[in-house]
């Protein structure tokens, strides 16, 4: 499920670093969250919540079923 995790993210990283932003994939639990550090001006901005939750999670969830939730750490 890694592997998949990271195409996804893949594919959502250069939305987030045309804003000056980037997100990490740090680990995929057995229970399917996935724990992200966003970086850069991601890792700063109000909205980092917003992007998390609505941006790269629902992404996630729609492409890989298994994903329960996207977390910071």
């Amino acid at each position: 499920m890694k592997a998949k995790v990271k195409e996804v993210i893949e594919k959502i990283r250069p939305s987030l670093q045309a804003d000056g932003g980037d997100v990490e994939l740090v680990n995929v639990t057995d229970e399917g969250v996935v724990e992200v550090k966003l970086t850069g001006a991601c890792g700063c901005c109000p909205m980092a919540t917003l992007t998390l939750k609505h941006g790269i999670e629902k992404q996630l969830k729609q492409e890989i079923p298994e994903i329960k939730e996207v977390v910071a750490v």
